[in-house]
């Protein structure tokens, strides 16, 4: 069977998130599949709700065996494993990983929609895309993420840290 191409995003903004970030990518890779393209970490400030710390986020290329369905059930396994309270939405967090593409795949589902529904508004995405993917094309935008990044109407700062001891 071949294998699928997955990008998902990696973020926290509690506890040790460099840890947080590197044993989520580690269970990934045992659990998901193999992770074949790592962003640098990049540091972020919140969006959605300013008055809390800012994130690391990380963006991945993992190839899977498995459905989407199936790849979620995982994530979200891995997010609880990390100490991921699910309360309000946009509130701070350990751990969050979102699902930004499977494929070239769209999907419309209670609990998942592909590709991920706000990427393109989101600099906190965009750009560690861009520095793993940036041709790779949105399938309902039909524009590449250097093209949505470059369109995007995002102010939010994404700084890349210097030490990426971490990341690798």
């Amino acid at each position: 069977m071949s294998k699928h191409k997955t990008h998902l995003l990696l973020g926290g903004n509690l506890g040790d998130r460099h840890a947080n970030l590197a044993s989520a990518k580690r269970l990934i890779g045992l659990r998901i599949g193999t992770v074949v393209k790592a962003s640098s970490l990049y540091e972020t400030q919140p969006w959605g709700k300013p008055d809390q710390p800012d994130f690391l986020n990380q963006a991945l290329e993992v190839a899977t065996d498995l459905k989407p369905e199936e790849v979620l059930k995982a994530i979200l396994n891995i997010e609880k494993e990390l100490g991921r309270q699910r309360e309000d939405k946009w509130n701070a967090r350990t751990i969050d990983i979102d699902i930004l593409f499977y494929d070239a795949k769209i999907l419309n589902l209670k609990d998942l929609t592909l590709p991920h529904p706000h990427l393109h508004e989101r600099n906190f995405a965009l750009v560690p895309m861009l520095e793993i993917a940036a041709n790779k094309q949105h399938p309902i935008f039909k524009k590449t993420i250097e093209e949505l990044y470059e369109a995007s109407e995002d102010d939010l700062d994404v700084v890349m840290l210097e030490d990426e001891t971490e990341a690798n």
